[in-house]
């Protein structure tokens, strides 16, 4: 299937464990930096996940007024930021452009607890009354497109998707369909998240689905036979998406195209990907579909790699499932092992290793990776990363509710 409209990336912005910038990110993923170290955040004694991966020295006033910034929850900020980044990257100049012909997908898994939880305390302690008035837009996780579309003039289609830990692929996808469609010349796309809270870290340890690692270099091991769950991350990736003869005109740099989109549905359980791997399996063959090449023309993908069992043993069989005997031959990877699971940014912060990936010709190793497990057996580029011509990059991204996106990329 072809819409006629072909949409290409012209501006990148990240905010991430390993650099507040695609420049310094792209410098931590090459010198195989882990942003993962002590949760300072709150007092950890009474818990048994002690490591995260937060973002460092991330300060608002550096992207956006002061005023604002106030207004604004940290995922929120971490949106505007990576979106300021983004535009400027692009050479976009919003006052030469249609604003109603530009648009807004950022979405966020989860919003704000951290308000939720600061105001919540608030209400048993001294009373409703006491309660912040902009506690509900401060929360609510459309705000992340609702101020980017705010803080940069944007009029046309402003929309979150929601899909927990595939909520960044998919918002990615989605603006890629709008353009396609003729809704859009230009979609600010990208996913945030900013929840490493009391109640965050506590949910998600209750499920069991978090690390306890307390070495760091040994916390976030994707595919790794020791695996032992997945690392809280935060932060935000958004990119440009553009119609390619609007970014043509204007001689924008173009950094690669986007051809193939899959989205399915695990119809399985809340929690756990399907054990087979069929609906993995059928978003990536829908997206390499859509491109219309063979499959023996995907070299790479970039994992959803978590770290924890399930997910790991069954995104290797999706990739068996998908691709068959070539499978052997691909290089898989897992930018988790260096960033944390960042969650609703995690699809659009891998998205950008893709590119990045394409127009440097260079494949990060899964850091951290050591022992193998039989079970897992596919090529996750272990120890030293790998310097290759790559036509296309394949990005994965599955999401607690059985949630399945995988993006296409093509050199340009």
């Amino acid at each position: 299937m072809s819409l006629g409209r072909r949409v290409v990336v012209t501006g990148m912005g990240a905010i991430t464990p390993i650099g507040n910038s695609v420049e310094e990110f792209w410098q931590g993923i090459r010198g195989q930096r882990v942003g993962i170290d002590v949760l300072d955040r709150f007092d950890t004694s009474a818990y048994k996940v002690k490591l995260a991966a937060q973002v460092k020295n991330f300060h608002p006033e550096d992207f956006m007024d002061v005023k604002a910034a106030k207004r604004m929850e940290l995922f929120c900020q971490y949106a505007v930021a990576a979106a300021k980044e983004a535009l400027l990257d692009s050479g976009i100049v919003m006052e030469k452009e249609d604003a109603y012909r530009v648009g807004v997908s950022v979405g966020s898994g989860i919003g704000s607890l951290t308000v939720l939880e600061r105001e919540h305390q608030k209400l048993r302690e001294r009373g409703p009354s006491r309660v912040n008035p902009l506690l509900v837009p401060m929360m609510i996780s459309n705000m992340a497109a609702g101020n980017v579309s705010i803080q940069f003039g944007v009029k046309g289609k402003s929309v979150n998707v929601v899909t927990a830990c595939a909520t960044g692929s998919h918002s990615i996808g989605e603006a890629y369909r709008s353009i396609q469609y003729g809704d859009a010349d230009v979609m600010i796309a990208g996913g945030c998240e900013a929840s490493i809270t009391p109640v965050g870290v506590a949910g998600f340890s209750a499920l069991t689905a978090l690390s306890v690692s307390e070495n760091p270099r040994r916390a976030s091991i994707p595919f790794d036979k020791e695996r032992n769950g997945f690392v809280m991350g935060e932060g935000a990736g958004v990119v440009i998406l553009e119609e390619l003869s609007h970014a043509q005109k204007r001689n924008a740099n173009i950094y690669a195209e986007l051809v193939g989109y899959g989205a399915t549905s695990d119809a399985y359980h809340i929690t756990s990907p399907l054990e087979t791997g069929e609906g993995a399996a059928r978003a990536m063959e829908d997206a390499v579909r859509e491109a219309g090449i063979a499959k023996e023309e995907v070299r790479y993908i970039n994992a959803h790699g978590t770290s924890t069992h399930y997910n790991d043993l069954f995104e290797t069989r999706a990739i068996y499932k998908a691709f068959g005997s070539h499978a052997q031959e691909l290089f898989v990877n897992s930018t988790k092992s260096m960033t944390g699971h960042l969650m609703g940014a995690a699809g659009a912060v891998e998205f950008i290793v893709c590119v990045k990936s394409i127009v440097e010709g260079y494949i990060h190793p899964t850091v951290g990776y050591q022992i193998e497990d039989e079970n897992c057996d596919l090529n996750y580029v272990k120890e030293t990363g790998i310097e290759t011509e790559l036509q296309y990059a394949l990005s994965n991204s599955l999401g607690f509710g059985g949630h399945n996106a995988s993006l296409l990329v093509k050199k340009y």
